[in-house]
């Protein structure tokens, strides 16, 4: 999509979950370009001295591909790039990858507005794992999963059940063991602390960072009470909420907000913290509902930045603690209910309560439990009902 129109496509993601590899992938389908990463000496010479050199003229009719990985961590590397852009003549193509994102972090300088697309790339999904390439608009899937047009296979359930414990990020999915996941894991985290917060914030006290980051598994699925957390920490509020943003900024966790327009008595302020790797929590109901979370944040990131309209996740729950884990907004307007039970197929008694509020076409309860789908009434309103290993297949 960017670069049909030869504009730079920035694309971020948490730590190790395949940047590099698909630009690496793209440059060996062009053919002809380069890859560069900042923690290449020479890389950060030229960029530093001659950045023009970086990208020489090349023969007409070739369209080379540029790779420029986690060019974030140079300070103007959006004024540096946007003078690359604007001074060659010759068409060509600009990959940006990194761990932070790339759209709104604000050491760059420049914003490239008009010169440059953003995508979010994410961890495996079952629906990728199941289907390579997903198609369809987003209301040809939701049909496709509400009329079950999909045979389902034993396949998917093994795929989910994989997802569940080893996590969607490819290295640790791809070894098939828990104890190499876990050695991994505890890897990944120093690494997006020790150095990705080190290079990217004047953050200095990262000790402290991690043990916000061990706190945090424990609160997933629930209200997050930074009080709690600051009281935990012996920090300010400010400090907590600084810390937080930090590691959502590095795609360590995400943090859903409650949607409360034309509900009675609803939150507005408290948002539910998810980790982008699930595989962290330890307890199985909060470790299922990030799963679903996941899924549901790919497929809203995915539509978003493939032009289908703007899906953004949020959840419901009101004062009397009446919640429904998930609500898809499609341009501001509920379009997804979702209710995650690890076990329970049995209809949740809260749709009754928000559903005749919502307007919402869609209502879905995704259950952990295999081969369930069954379709139930919630007042006027139809829920379906499903297994995890199938509904998700229905995703992106």
């Amino acid at each position: 999509m960017a670069f049909a129109d030869h504009k730079i496509a920035l694309v971020s993601g948490a730590r190790q979950c395949g940047k590099t590899t698909l630009g690496r992938m793209l440059l060996s389908e062009r053919g002809v370009g380069k890859y560069f990463n900042w923690d290449e000496t020479s890389f950060r010479r030229a960029w530093a001295k001659a950045p023009s050199s970086l990208v020489p003229p090349h023969a007409p009719g070739q369209t080379p591909l540029f790779v420029f990985d986690e060019i974030h961590k140079a300070k103007g590397w959006k004024r540096t790039l946007k003078g690359l852009y604007d001074t060659r003549e010759e068409p060509w193509d600009a990959l940006v990858t990194g761990s932070a994102r790339l759209n709104i972090f604000k050491k760059g300088g420049d914003s490239l507005l008009g010169r440059s697309l953003h995508f979010r790339m994410h961890p495996f999904s079952l629906a990728e794992l199941s289907s390579p390439t997903p198609t369809g608009v987003p209301k040809d899937r939701l049909e496709s999963l509400f009329t079950r047009a999909n045979a389902q296979t034993s396949a998917n359930q093994e795929a989910f059940t994989a997802l569940s414990h080893l996590g969607g990020f490819p290295e640790p999915f791809l070894l098939g063991s828990e104890k190499k996941a876990r050695l991994w894991r505890r890897s990944r985290v120093e690494k997006v602390i020790r150095e990705d917060l080190r290079d990217l914030s004047r953050l200095t006290e990262l000790s402290r960072v991690e043990m916000l980051a061990a706190l945090l598994p424990e609160r997933v699925g629930s209200p997050l009470s930074r009080a709690s957390l600051r009281e935990d920490l012996e920090v300010s509020h400010d400090t907590v909420t600084r810390w937080l943003g930090a590691l959502k900024e590095l795609y360590y966790a995400f943090e859903l907000k409650p949607y409360s327009k034309g509900l009675a008595r609803s939150l507005k302020k408290e948002g539910k913290l998810y980790l982008w790797d699930w595989s962290e929590v330890e307890k199985p109901g909060p470790r299922f509902e990030n799963l679903v979370a996941c899924h549901l944040l790919k497929a809203c990131d995915f539509w978003t930045d493939s032009g289908e309209g703007t899906f953004d996740l949020m959840y419901l729950r009101n004062k009397d603690k009446h919640e429904i884990d998930f609500l898809v907004l499609k341009d501001r307007k509920p379009w997804l209910a979702v209710e995650a039970k690890l076990g329970d197929t049995s209809l949740s008694p809260h749709w009754e309560r928000f559903l005749p509020q919502l307007a919402c076409p869609y209502a879905l309860q995704i259950v952990a439990a295999p081969n369930h789908y069954r379709k139930h009434k919630a007042g006027e309103a139809n829920v379906l009902v499903a297994s995890a290993a199938e509904a998700l297949t229905y995703l992106v």
